[in-house]
This record gives C-alpha cells, sequence and structure tokens, in this order.
C-alpha cells in the first residue's frame, strides 16, 4: 500500500503475470518503453509460468524420462538466488514444490481441491539440491519436476523492469507489482505495510527509496482451510504459524525470497543476507529486525 506520492507525471498500469502492475514515473514514459515492457513480461511468463500449458516449465514438467534445458541467460541471477535460498534455509525455501502445489489444489486449472491420495502415496519429494543439475542457465533433469518461482519470481520481474526504465534513463520511478516494489528516485515514498486479515488498514508504514520493498501473506492465495501457497519445503505443508512478512533489500527479487523465507525460517539463519525486515505471527504478535527504519502501529 503506498501511502505517499514521487510527484510522477506518468501512470502506466497494466497485468502480466496473472497480476496487476503500475510504474509511476517524473516524467512521461514513451510508447517504445511500454511496449517493451509488456515484451519482457510475456516473455518472462512464457518461460516460467507453469499455470501455461506453453510455457519451458511446463515442458520440463511433462518431459518423460528428463532431458537438457536452455533459459535465457539474463535468468542467471534468478538461479544463483534460489541456490543461495535454498541453502539459507537448508531447503525450507525450494523451488521444487510445484508439484506439491499442485496436488494441494492450487494447479495450472485451479481445481483448488486436495488430491488427498496422491498426497498420502507420494513417497519422494523433489528436491532442488538433489534434482536439478545445473550450469549456468542449463539444467538438466532425469525426470519430470515441477519449478514453483513463486518465492522469488515476481521481484525478480520487478528488477527486470527497473532496469528496463534505468536503460532508457528513467532515473526517477516506482515499479509495483502487486505488493512487490522497487523504488528509484531522489525523493522517498511512504509505504504502508498492510494488515494481513484487516483490508484497508496498515500495521506500520516505512519510507522507501532507492530500494526494494515485498511483502507476502498467507491469505492473498488461500483456498480453504489452511490452504494456500506458502509451503515449507521440508515438510511440503502450508505454513501455519507466520501469516504476513515484510523485507527490504537494494533489489526487490532478494527482498521477495526474504519474504517467502521469513515464513519458513527464524530470521538470524538469513544473516548471509542484507536486509530488513517485519513479520506477523499467527498469535498477532509483530517482530522486527534492529535495522527496520519504519514505524509500526502496535
Amino acid at each position: 500500500m503506498n501511502d505517499g506520492s514521487m510527484n510522477a507525471s506518468d501512470h502506466f498500469e497494466f497485468t502480466a503475470i496473472g497480476t496487476a502492475w503500475q510504474i509511476d514515473t517524473e516524467r512521461p514514459l514513451p510508447e517504445q518503453s511500454r511496449q517493451r515492457i509488456r515484451s519482457l513480461a510475456e516473455d518472462f511468463d512464457l518461460v516460467w509460468s507453469r499455470f501455461r500449458a506453453d510455457s519451458l516449465i511446463t515442458r520440463i514438467a511433462h518431459a518423460e524420462g528428463g532431458g537438457r534445458f536452455e533459459f535465457p541467460t539474463r535468468d542467471a541471477a534468478l538461479f544463483d538466488l534460489y541456490d543461495r535460498l535454498v541453502a539459507a534455509t537448508g531447503g525450507a525455501v525450494d523451488p521444487l514444490v510445484g508439484r506439491d502445489l499442485e496436488l494441494l489444489g492450487y494447479d495450472a486449472r485451479y481445481t483448488l481441491i486436495p488430491d488427498e491420495a496422491a498426497i498420502a502415496g507420494r513417497r519422494n519429494r523433489d528436491a532442488w539440491v538433489s534434482d536439478i543439475h545445473r550450469n549456468g542457465t542449463t539444467i538438466t533433469v532425469n525426470r519430470p519436476v515441477v519449478i514453483d518461482v513463486g518465492a522469488a519470481g515476481k521481484g525478480y520481474l520487478v528488477d527486470l523492469i527497473a532496469q528496463t526504465l534505468l536503460d532508457a534513463d528513467i532515473d526517477n520511478f516506482v515499479v509495483d507489482g502487486s505488493g512487490d516494489m522497487r523504488h528509484r528516485g531522489s525523493e522517498p515514498v511512504v509505504v504502508g505495510l498492510e494488515h494481513p486479515t484487516l483490508p484497508g488498514r496498515v500495521i506500520g508504514k516505512v519510507s522507501l527509496q532507492d530500494a526494494a520493498l515485498c511483502a507476502s501473506a498467507t491469505n492473498r492465495r488461500a483456498w480453504g482451510d489452511g490452504l494456500h501457497h506458502v509451503l515449507n519445503g521440508r515438510t511440503r505443508r502450508p505454513v501455519s504459524d507466520v501469516v504476513a512478512t515484510w523485507a527490504i533489500a537494494a533489489d526487490a527479487a532478494t527482498a521477495d525470497g526474504l519474504a517467502t523465507a521469513l515464513f519458513v525460517i527464524e530470521p538470524a539463519s538469513l544473516r548471509t543476507f542484507e536486509f530488513s525486515w517485519v513479520r506477523m505471527l499467527a498469535d498477532g504478535r509483530v517482530q522486527w529486525s534492529n535495522d527496520f527504519h519504519g514505524e509500526l502501529f502496535l
């Protein structure tokens, strides 16, 4: 929730990867740049969406016997980030929870009905460290696996769009991908930390400047009692003790991935990353890092 303004003279709204986006810039955004952003988002979706029948991710999920797959060189940083997140969380963040999300009902057809028999019969879990063999942006798998980059993918796309703006010599902007934000400019924006269960209310606010803020909550994509999109990669079940997180970092991919990690591991285990954070527990308690410089309404 953006409570402030950057005195934007241009406001660009569009839909990409299944969600609403908006870009505020200090000067008008040329149509060429708008089209480049739309094309970038479409290409990203064509690679990484597990909800599209024509995506690279779907090809891997249906590759009987596995195979070798080439990803865009631009996405090397996303692979590197996931390697760090998997290592830091001991597998609690794992991009191979995709099949588990499908079995819980969050599949390409949005069944939203858990396949309890298949869940009960699932003996071996897919794991990033053992089932993905990577060389740069080339991966090899020995069998079909379902990759889900929901933990950091949207934030990564925010960064790609921000770089597109910088390449067009636009250096005052806010890119907002439905809660994943990146700011650049001489004047900060004030962002409210939206309450996860009370629409229109915030638990605090923070001044964001030349940084990224990403938020996540278990109620954003929920479809049943205890069923939502944030899984613990070790248990393969939805988390229950944390309900909302906020992370601030230099880039949105890192902030997005860490916002997810805060659901599944204690913040002290993430000390190799530079970020500040806030999280709300299921019992209503709020925790925050010592270097969080915003204001909390507790």
